[in-house]
C-alpha cells in the first residue's frame, strides 16, 4: 500500500477514535440501567472497581507505564478520585436506582463542561467570554425546558421519578466539576494510567464505604448482570481508557472535550432503543438548546486565545 493510501487511512481512523470514545462512553448509562436491577449502586460500583483494578494494575507494568512521585500528588490523585469517579458514578448510578431514566440523567450530568467554565473563571483565573456566558445561559434554559416537560401535576414531582434521585444526579454533576477543576490545578504532574489506578483505587474505598454502611450488598450473579459488568469494565473503564491514551499520545484530547456535548444525545437514542424512554417535544426542543448551549461554552475562544 502506497504512503498516501497509508496517511489517509490513518487520518480517518484518527478522526474516528474520538466519535468512538464518545459512542463507549454514552453506554455507562445505559449499563445502569441493565445492571441496577441485579445489585444495589454502591455495591455495584464496588465490584466493578475491584476487577477494574484488577485488569488496570498488570497494565501499568505492560506499558511500563511510572507512577505518581511523591505522596502529596498520590493524595490529590485520590481526592480527585473520589470525586471524579466516586461521586460521579456513584450519583449517577443512584439517582438511576431511584427512577431516573437514563438518557435525563445523561443531560444533566452533561451540563459538567458550562458549570466547570464558570466555576473556572473564580477559582481558576480563566476569563469567560460573551459568547461563552451566552452558552451558559443557553444550556441552563434547555435544562429547564427538558425538566420541566417532565413535571406531571398528578405526580408528586417527575414521571416516574422525585427529589431523591434529582439530587443524587446533581450530586453527581458537583462531584465531577469539582473533580475536574481539583485535578486540573493539583494533578498536572499525572501519568494517566497510573494516576488512573490511583483514582479508581480511592473511588473503590469511597463506595466500599458506602455499601458497608448503607446497603445490603447482595447480588444477583444472573447472566445480564455478568455481561453488563463486564462491559463497563472491559469496554468502559478499560478500552475507553486506552483509547483516550491515544488520542491525548496524538494531541487529540481536545476534539474528545469537544465531542462530550454528543454523550447526552446518544444516550437518548439508546434509551429510547432499549427501554422505549421518551420526552415531548419541548423536552427534545430543550435537549437541542443544551447541546447549542455546551458547544458554545465549549468550542468557543475568545480573541486572543490558542
Amino acid at each position: 500500500m502506497s504512503t498516501p493510501a497509508l496517511s489517509r487511512l490513518d487520518t480517518i481512523l484518527l478522526a474516528g477514535m474520538p466519535v468512538l470514545f464518545v459512542a463507549l462512553w454514552s453506554t455507562g448509562f445505559i449499563g445502569a440501567k441493565f445492571g441496577l436491577p441485579h445489585a444495589e449502586p454502591f455495591t455495584f460500583l464496588f465490584v466493578r472497581f475491584v476487577l477494574t483494578l484488577l485488569l488496570l494494575v498488570p497494565m501499568v507494568k505492560l506499558f511500563k507505564g511510572g507512577w505518581p512521585q511523591g505522596a502529596r500528588l498520590w493524595g490529590h490523585i485520590g481526592v480527585s478520585g473520589m470525586l471524579v469517579h466516586g461521586a460521579y458514578l456513584g450519583g449517577v448510578f443512584y439517582g438511576i436506582y431511584l427512577g431516573m431514566p437514563a438518557g435525563l440523567a445523561a443531560l444533566l450530568v452533561g451540563l459538567q463542561p458550562l458549570l466547570t467554565a464558570t466555576l473556572a473563571s473564580p477559582l481558576l483565573g480563566e476569563r469567560i467570554s460573551v459568547i461563552q456566558w451566552l452558552g451558559l445561559l443557553l444550556g441552563l434554559a434547555g435544562i429547564v425546558m427538558v425538566l420541566g416537560s417532565k413535571l406531571d401535576p398528578g405526580a408528586a414531582l417527575f414521571q416516574g421519578f422525585g427529589l431523591g434521585a434529582l439530587a443524587s444526579i446533581l450530586a453527581a454533576l458537583a462531584g465531577i466539576t469539582l473533580g475536574t477543576l481539583y485535578q486540573k490545578r493539583f494533578c498536572t504532574g499525572m501519568p494517566l494510567l497510573s494516576g488512573t489506578v490511583v483514582q479508581y483505587l480511592a473511588a473503590g474505598c469511597l463506595l466500599g464505604l458506602g455499601a458497608l454502611l448503607f446497603e445490603e450488598r447482595s447480588i444477583d450473579w444472573s447472566p445480564t448482570f455478568i455481561l453488563t459488568m463486564a462491559w463497563l469494565v472491559l469496554v468502559l473503564s478499560i478500552s475507553a481508557i486506552l483509547l483516550l491514551m491515544a488520542l491525548i499520545r496524538r494531541g487529540e484530547a481536545s476534539r474528545v472535550a469537544s465531542l462530550f456535548y454528543l454523550v447526552p444525545p446518544v444516550t437518548a437514542l439508546q434509551a429510547w432503543w432499549l427501554f422505549d424512554e421518551r420526552l415531548p417535544l419541548i423536552g427534545l426542543v430543550g435537549m437541542v438548546v443544551t447541546i447549542v448551549g455546551v458547544v458554545l461554552a465549549v468550542r468557543y475562544k475568545p480573541a486572543g486565545k490558542t
